[in-house]
């Protein structure tokens, strides 16, 4: 695992020598990286679908309990797959979208480093190990935000991006070394039996504040939600992968992994249910005022980002089931309405919704994507957005709580306004009559259009085969 890491940094240490070398037609090649992983990690999924787990150690600095522990586990295989397989098509779709740019080279680097960050984060069993991967994320995202550094609002997004995850990556730090110190090690799978002893402790509270700092600011939730926004400011492929599949979830990935250890507890539960609750239902209201496609796309993020840590509160089996199958839904239909996006202001120089209309006559396969995407954003049958928002609604009602109902309105409320964003960006821009001027856009190629395609397209295959993904991705969770 510590190779299939550190391959992104060796890679992107290449690129910074030898990238010019694979700039224009040959920058398709470097989407060979991301594609190696993914086949990598596909052949454990038999093996962790059957309970099994994939551990490694290296020492690193034993004296104070600090070593690259990695383990591989479903909730490990489900974000590495996503990381790598929305990874490949990214970078498919940038070797067109940013076809002879300057710093292209530049620009995969960057990729690169956020990858292997991503994946050091997910595998990292050991909580200090887990902050460096945490850090090289915010470190390696400032540099992709900031990618069009001539443009004052892309620097200014980037350092705003920074500098609030940068205050939760020092408060992860602290509770970390907090929860070390009560705990007595450092690696979280031998911090889960002493989970008990842990949630008795004086200085518990403290440390579940601060890992919710850190959780609360990468992962956008009320009030530290603000810096997504404006970080829609870097090119498209860093939105799709950055904000709609990893760093953003990053966050969600802490609460998840440390649930087991910190869950259970009033203080615990009822944070993460509150906070959550005010973020999904603000998000989504909030996205009836945009017009920007990105600025739809990016509080329609923060609400299912929301919805994830509320379900996370809820803390029962089901919820937590849910949560699980959401991280997926989100990934695929998010990430196609990103690309398609991109498409749309490759080919139209707009992304102003009340100018865009009627492109299905120009850009027929990035229409169909849309339409798709913004199906399972609905949650329709037969996408497997429909499994997903089932599952969420099932949590609630299902919740021993006086507040059951409540809570149950609340989703469906929230649901209902990320729908309606879904069809602002997904169908809203494809219906109706072609404007004046648009006659000529170009028809996308092929690099710009099939990622998101095989993404809508897979959304709705794994909601007629949900087979395909229960047992190999979602039970192991």
């Amino acid at each position: 695992m510590l190779i299939a890491i550190l391959i992104g940094f060796v890679f992107a240490l290449f690129l910074a020598f030898a990238g010019k070398f694979l700039k224009g037609k040959l920058s398709i090649l470097i989407s060979l990286i991301p594609l190696g992983l993914f086949v990598y990690f596909l052949q454990y999924i038999p093996s962790i679908s059957e309970g099994k787990l994939l551990i490694e150690n290296h020492q690193w600095i034993p004296s104070f309990g600090v070593n690259l522990n990695f383990r591989l586990d479903g909730l490990a295989l489900l974000f590495s797959l996503m990381i790598t397989g929305i990874g490949t098509l990214v970078f498919a779709y940038t070797s067109s979208y940013l076809k002879n740019h300057i710093y292209l080279d530049r620009f995969y680097s960057y990729l690169l480093v956020f990858m292997g960050a991503m994946l050091g984060l997910v595998l990292s069993d050991n909580l200090i190990t887990l902050f460096v991967f945490w850090e090289l994320t915010s470190i390696s995202s400032f540099f992709l935000i900031g990618f069009n550094n001539t443009n004052p609002d892309s620097r200014r997004s980037a350092q705003t991006a920074l500098a609030v995850t940068g205050i939760g990556g020092l408060l992860f730090l602290a509770g970390a070394l907090i929860l070390g110190n009560i705990a007595g090690t450092y690696q979280i799978s031998e911090m889960i039996p002493l989970s008990e002893m842990i949630g008795q402790n004086a200085h518990y509270v403290l440390a579940v504040a601060l890992i919710f700092g850190a959780a609360f600011t990468k992962s956008a939730q009320f009030p530290f939600h603000f810096w997504l926004p404006g970080a829609m400011k870097a090119p498209t492929p860093v939105s799709t992968y950055l904000h709609s599949a990893t760093m953003v979830k990053a966050g969600i990935y802490l609460l998840f992994r440390l649930s087991p250890v910190l869950g259970g507890q009033a203080f615990w539960n009822t944070t993460l249910l509150i906070v959550g609750a005010v973020t999904m239902f603000y998000a989504a209201f909030h996205t009836l005022f945009r017009t920007d496609l990105k600025g739809v796309l990016a509080y329609s993020t923060i609400a299912a980002l929301g919805i994830l840590t509320f379900l996370i509160g809820l803390g029962t089996h089901e919820a937590l089931l849910a949560a699980g199958v959401f991280i997926l839904v989100h990934a695929l239909y998010k990430a196609t309405l990103f690309l398609m996006t991109g498409a749309i202001d490759l080919g139209t120089k707009t992304r102003d919704i009340t100018a865009l209309s009627g492109l299905r006559k120009v850009m027929l396969p990035i229409a169909v994507a849309g339409i798709l995407a913004a199906i399972s954003n609905a949650g329709i049958p037969p996408s497997v957005g429909f499994l997903g928002k089932d599952l969420i609604y099932e949590s609630t009602l299902h919740f021993d709580h006086s507040s059951a109902i409540f809570l149950t309105i609340l989703a469906v409320a929230t649901n209902v306004l990320i729908a309606y964003a879904g069809y602002v960006a997904g169908v809203k821009p494809f219906i109706g009559k072609l404007p004046t001027g648009m006659e000529n856009v170009d028809f996308p190629p092929l690099l710009i259009w099939l990622p998101p395609v095989l993404l809508a397209v897979l959304g709705f295959v794994f909601g007629i085969f949900p087979g395909l993904i229960q047992e190999s991705l979602i039970k192991p969770i």
